[in-house]
């Protein structure tokens, strides 16, 4: 009989290094567009029977090595080990859900700030490299959370633990490839909900009822000030946020690039890298000295982070920055050029994803809400 573990196991499994093989049984062209990269492909139909050729890959993938089968939903790869288990394999698990219950794998990582008073928690959403942010004040136990995902408790759980009670829930922008859980928590907690003051130029209205921030703002919590930058480019109403020694700086700017600039303005208009140029020499970098905390990391095709690690704080000295990113080093006539060049593929069902962020559009239904979702980011330029 095979076992089943869950998706946190699973991660443990990865992250220690054990010994097995782990097969993805989705078809091959799910799998090419997103799988984990310790995954092995042997595409496997619900209700199946393992053919001899199917025994023979298996065989030269395992090589005598436990098997752990993982697909979309937990159908195909049930199928897959129930069908191993009566062939002879002797050790093999399930991972329950499948990719969707990957999908929404969480580590929350504490970073080291300058000031004693701050706490910061950067919330790692392992499959889709979306970062999220709690920041709180030691000193009164206040924090508020910002881009916070559609997994609510995640936060909540993490600043609970941090000894810390969430005051204000924010949204940088109306994001693309994920739904925000920003409305979701602030109604659960009954908090105010804050997004930027700067959606004139939005194509749809907001549907909801939100408090403004506005370029210039400062909240203070305890001995921490946060003052509110207004970056548009990836968005027009972006905002990032300034806390202390820290730039929260969503999806203006990353450590390895920028945010993509068409998805609202459009693939033949300039504006949107007019103004990211704009937004990251002018805005940001006045604060030459801060450390960039971004909203996402990139996920390769493999489910590795790019750059960096899950566990670790992604991060890095804007000044560092200066000297190996192209918003920095061309002129703004040849960036804006490079950008508007540039066909990154497209978020899955972004359309969707921002019609259900601005209110117009609902997902009743967890199954659904997980669909639009799957995938990696694709927010980079």
């Amino acid at each position: 009989m095979f076992n089943q573990i869950t998706a946190d196991e699973l991660t443990e499994k990865l992250d220690t290094g054990e010994s097995f093989t782990l097969i993805d049984t989705r078809p091959e062209d799910s799998y090419d567009a997103w799988h984990i990269g310790a995954a092995e492909n042997v595409p496997f139909p619900p209700g199946g029977e393992l053919s001899e050729d199917q025994r023979h890959r298996v065989n030269e993938l395992t090589d005598g090595q436990p098997v752990v089968a993982i697909c979309g939903k937990g159908l195909s790869s049930t199928s897959f080990a129930a069908e191993l288990d009566a062939n002879g394999y002797d050790d093999v698990t399930v991972v329950k859900g499948g990719m969707e219950v990957w999908s929404k794998v969480y580590e929350v990582v504490p970073v080291r700030t300058r000031h004693d008073d701050l706490v910061l928690h950067q919330v790692q959403r392992r499959a889709k490299g979306c970062l999220g942010y709690i920041v709180g004040s030691r000193s009164t136990g206040e924090a508020i959370v910002v881009d916070a995902t559609r997994q609510t408790d995640v936060f909540k759980i993490a600043a609970q633990e941090a000894g810390l009670t969430i005051a204000r829930v924010l949204d940088t922008h109306i994001h693309a490839d994920h739904i925000s859980g920003g409305r979701t928590l602030a109604r659960e907690l009954a908090v105010p909900y804050h997004l930027s003051g700067h959606l004139d130029d939005r194509d749809a209205e907001i549907e909801y009822a939100f408090e403004p921030v506005e370029a210039g703002d400062v909240w203070t919590i305890g001995e921490i000030e946060i003052e509110m930058l207004h970056t548009p480019g990836h968005t027009s109403e972006m905002i990032n946020l300034l806390v202390d020694s820290v730039a929260l700086t969503s999806d203006t700017l990353f450590v390895d690039g920028v945010g993509r600039t068409e998805l609202q303005f459009g693939d033949e208009d300039a504006r949107g890298a007019e103004l990211l140029y704009e937004s990251v020499n002018d805005v940001l970098g006045a604060v030459d000295d801060a450390v960039v905390l971004p909203d996402h990391v990139t996920v390769t095709q493999e489910g590795e982070f790019d750059p960096g690690n899950p566990g670790d704080p992604i991060r890095a000295r804007l000044g560092d920055l200066r000297d190996r990113l192209d918003v920095f080093t061309l002129e703004k006539e040849a960036f804006v050029e490079q950008i508007t060049e540039r066909s990154p593929e497209k978020p899955q069902n972004y359309e969707t994803i921002i019609s259900v962020n601005v209110g117009s559009e609902s997902t009743d239904r967890e199954g659904e809400a997980t669909e639009l979702e799957l995938g990696p980011n694709n927010c980079a330029a």
